[in-house]
């Protein structure tokens, strides 16, 4: 098995050219990597959480669209790197996926501060979320972005509890205006064992 990558360097950026051609293949394989990466916690929330895979994907989707030449791959280098998990961690993208245009500003107006409210749980373990902080993701008058980026930092015991298949693991949601967990499948729970590196 190749060595889990953590980073993503200059090196690991493709000519958008040949980019260009492999596309429609590249995010066609995407899919499948995501299908056992995304859990569904209740009705609004999408946990996708992420690796060196489907961040690559992303730094590449931008520089395709946007064209911005080598300045933008660093900035782009600098944004989606510490999404990628490192070994102890789990990364999540979180999106409350809101399809009325009357409705998402009224759930999102409620939600200040929910990505302090997110959590894993591997048995008796709780490993709260820990938000980026690059910006701030409520408003003033406490509305919440439909976006969050988010990380668990986990202990070796809180790991070897996630490990274990006879171990129950849950994600959750607890703001007091959005009150809900998900088990974690279990073809979710192997894949997101491979983003901790071994010993």
């Amino acid at each position: 098995m190749p060595p889990r990558k953590t980073e993503i360097t200059r090196a690991d950026i493709l000519p958008m050219e040949v980019y260009g051609r492999e596309r429609a293949e590249r995010r066609r394989a995407l899919v499948a990597v995501k299908r056992d990466r995304r859990v569904a916690v209740g009705p609004y929330a999408m946990f996708l959480f992420e690796n060196y895979a489907t961040m690559w994907q992303q730094v590449h989707e931008m520089l395709f669209i946007e064209r911005g030449g080598e300045e933008q791959v660093e900035d782009e280098l600098r944004a989606y790197n510490p999404l990628i998990p490192q070994g102890r961690d789990l990364v999540a993208t979180v999106m409350f996926e809101i399809a009325s245009p009357t409705l998402r500003p009224q759930v999102l107006g409620r939600l200040g501060g929910v990505e302090r409210h997110m959590e894993l749980h591997a048995g008796p373990h709780r490993i709260p979320a820990r938000p980026e902080s690059d910006v701030e993701r409520t408003t003033a008058a406490g509305k919440t972005s439909s976006v969050h980026f988010i990380h668990f930092d986990f202990t070796d015991a809180q790991i070897a509890a996630f490990r274990d298949p006879a171990v129950p693991a849950l994600v959750a949601v607890t703001h007091p205006d959005y009150s809900h967990m998900a088990v974690l499948p279990p073809a979710t729970r192997a894949t997101l064992c491979g983003d901790f590196r071994e010993g």
